[in-house]
Formats: structure tokens, C-alpha cells, sequence
């Protein structure tokens, strides 16, 4: 069937109508997907998480709870916290407490280091039982030196002939203190060893620590 001039005139007429209007559609959805306010961010589509016991970077101004002599003083800021504690900053852990608040407290404020051990109970053996072991302090291997863990009031020991780093991951690996001013202690010779949120220490003289090695969020440390 032939058609006139005029009506192929109007039929490509309308045809280009159509593919403007639908390509002018498509960038007027396209955008409202892009600005919906209420659009899924990616981020929370790829569940996004914070681990704050990696050490979480806080605006100056930001308020925390603060804990000074194991007791909650309040809210303050990181500097303030410290302040009120008479140590830098650097000297608080900052984490979540029990009521899952951000926190900030002093290093092991609330577990301080359990005197040197003189008597040890070997490992699964009743506090209150006799035995040479206990009658003596620990004595040092010819390949290595003794390791032992602090629970509740005694010293227990965990093996000999260990090395320091081996003796920290016989200690701690598989276990996190995340909470601010707690800590775990053992000892290996005679270095304190403590675990302290996101990393183990060491102490010569059971008062000032260093770290020994980072722990990282698998409670493991790739450094020992």
C-alpha cells in the first residue's frame, strides 16, 4: 500500500518523537535512582561493619564514657579522659565497655599486674594440693624458658622450654580482651607477659610495659 508524501512526513515525525521521549524517560528514572534519598547506600548493601577493637580514630571533640580508678566519671573527650587520669592519651584503650558504649580507660586499670609468682600450681591440678612444684618457684629450661598463666589468684603452668613468643600464643592465641582497662596476665621467666585490647605486652619489672606483638581481629598475632 502506497502512502502520500504528507502521511510518511508525519509517520517519521512521530517515530522521532517516540525515541526522544523514551530516551528522556530513561534519564529522568536513571537520576531518581541515583538521588533517592531513601536508596539502599552500597556500603549497607555489602554489610559494612566497624571493628572498634581496631583502634578507633575519634574526632577531638567527641564524647566518650571515662573510667578513672575503675570508676565511670562520665562523659569527656579522649584528651580530657586522659587528663583526668593523669596519663597521655595514648595510655587509654579505647573500646566498648560492658553496656556496649564507647569507652575510654587507662590500661589494665581494672586487672593491675598480679604479684611475681613463688609458688605454682601445675595446669589441672587442684589449687591446695602439695607437690614440689608448688613447694618452689618455676625454674627455667636448658632449651627455653617456663610459661605459666595467672587465673584467679594462682599462677598455673602452661609448659617449658618455650620461647616468649611462644609462650604469648600458647597464652592468648584464640582469645581478645576488648574491653578498655582489662587485661590477662601470664609470665614467661621473668617477663610479665599481659593482654591488653589489640595487643600483648611485656614487663621486666612487672610495671612498665612494652608491646610484644600486635593481635589482629582473628585474635591471632601474624607477628609472633
Amino acid at each position: 500500500m502506497a502512502f502520500s508524501k504528507d502521511t510518511r512526513t508525519v509517520l517519521m515525525v512521530g517515530a522521532g518523537l517516540a525515541v526522544l521521549a523514551g530516551v528522556a524517560a530513561a534519564l529522568v528514572f536513571g537520576a531518581g535512582k541515583a538521588n533517592d534519598p531513601n536508596a539502599v547506600p552500597p556500603a549497607a548493601e555489602g554489610g559494612l561493619k566497624i571493628d572498634l577493637a581496631e583502634a578507633p580514630a575519634l574526632e577531638p571533640t567527641r564524647q566518650l564514657r571515662c573510667f578513672v580508678d575503675g570508676q565511670f566519671v562520665g562523659m569527656a573527650t579522649l584528651a580530657d579522659c586522659a587528663n583526668r587520669n593523669g596519663v597521655a592519651s595514648s595510655a587509654l584503650d579505647v573500646g566498648l565497655d560492658s553496656t556496649g558504649a564507647l569507652a575510654a580507660a587507662p590500661t589494665a586499670a581494672f586487672a593491675p599486674p598480679p604479684t611475681a609468682p613463688v609458688t605454682v600450681a601445675p595446669s589441672g591440678q587442684p589449687s591446695g594440693a602439695t607437690s614440689q612444684a608448688q613447694a618452689s618457684p618455676p625454674q627455667a629450661s636448658a632449651t627455653g624458658g617456663v610459661c605459666l598463666r595467672h587465673v584467679g589468684s594462682e599462677w598455673r603452668q602452661v609448659g617449658t622450654g618455650m620461647s616468649i613468643g611462644a609462650c604469648a600464643q600458647a597464652l592468648y592465641s584464640g582469645t581478645c580482651v576488648r574491653s578498655p582497662g582489662e587485661a590477662q596476665y601470664g609470665r614467661w621467666n621473668d617477663v610479665t607477659l599481659r593482654l591488653v585490647p589489640r595487643r600483648v605486652e611485656q614487663s621486666s619489672d612487672n610495671s612498665r610495659f612494652t608491646t610484644l606483638a600486635a593481635q589482629n581481629r582473628a585474635c591471632q598475632f601474624p607477628d609472633l
